[in-house]
């Protein structure tokens, strides 16, 4: 399944770079790795990898990664690009988003899981450009999830979840009115997470429904525990 697809690690520390390069290479993809942004940059010029994963702190480049991102989603609008730092401020993290990543995740997080990301956002790059088969969906109401596609919609309308956001939505959505703690909403978009990491994310999950839908409620806090999805009907169907 991932023979042929290139993955690229762009990560100035030699050691854990080829870490994360051995471990791609085990599960067959074929790697690259570069340890500055302007070495990444004039390899990627001849060739496109099928995904990159980027470190923001890059040799004397503070913010080497930001740009990085910057620049491959301006050559590159469909490339996957996943952030793997150790800065793990929401400040960054809705940086990198807004740059375009399709996810920031901490370097706690662990090898197994980040090749679950990986695979998961270049299985999704494939079903988006494929029309074979029919998408498997979970329909809540008003909301639907693409589990093939890894996308979301909200009345028809599409709404731009990161990979975490998603499967925190897809935990939440699974089962309607059950609470769901934050250490469960953890294991299910395979993330390590700190309460306050996770509070952001409802709040992002929140803010993205809401700029579709002002009056959208479906995340729901239940005080202490955690959090549910309310079903909510279209207003419109009566």
């Amino acid at each position: 399944m991932n023979s042929g697809k290139l993955v690229a690690v762009v990560e100035d520390e030699v050691a854990i770079r080829d870490n994360y390069l051995a471990a791609l290479k085990r599960q067959g993809y074929r790697v690259a790795g570069y340890s500055t942004r302007k070495d990444a940059l004039s390899a990627f010029e001849d060739h496109l990898p099928d995904l990159v994963i980027i470190d923001i702190n890059l040799k004397d480049e503070v913010e080497g990664g930001f740009e990085l991102c910057r620049e491959l989603r301006a050559q590159a609008p469909q490339l996957p690009i996943i952030f793997l730092t150790a800065r793990e401020s929401e400040l960054d993290e809705v940086s990198g988003l807004r740059l375009g990543a399709d996810d920031y995740l901490s370097k706690r997080i662990s090898l197994e899981h980040l090749l679950a990301r990986v695979t998961a956002l270049l299985r999704r790059v494939d079903a988006l450009t494929s029309t074979e088969k029919e998408p498997r969906l979970l329909n809540r109401g008003l909301l639907e999830l693409d589990l093939d596609r890894i996308t979301a919609s909200w009345k028809g309308s599409p709404i731009p979840l990161t990979l975490t956001e998603f499967w925190v939505v897809h935990a939440l959505a699974k089962h309607p009115g059950h609470v769901r703690t934050r250490e469960q909403l953890m294991a299910a978009a395979n993330v390590v997470l700190d309460d306050g990491s996770v509070t952001s994310q409802i709040k992002r999950i929140r803010a993205k429904f809401s700029a579709v839908d002002k009056q959208f409620s479906a995340v729901d806090t239940a005080y202490g525990m955690g959090y549910r999805w309310v079903i909510e009907q279209d207003p419109l169907l009566g």
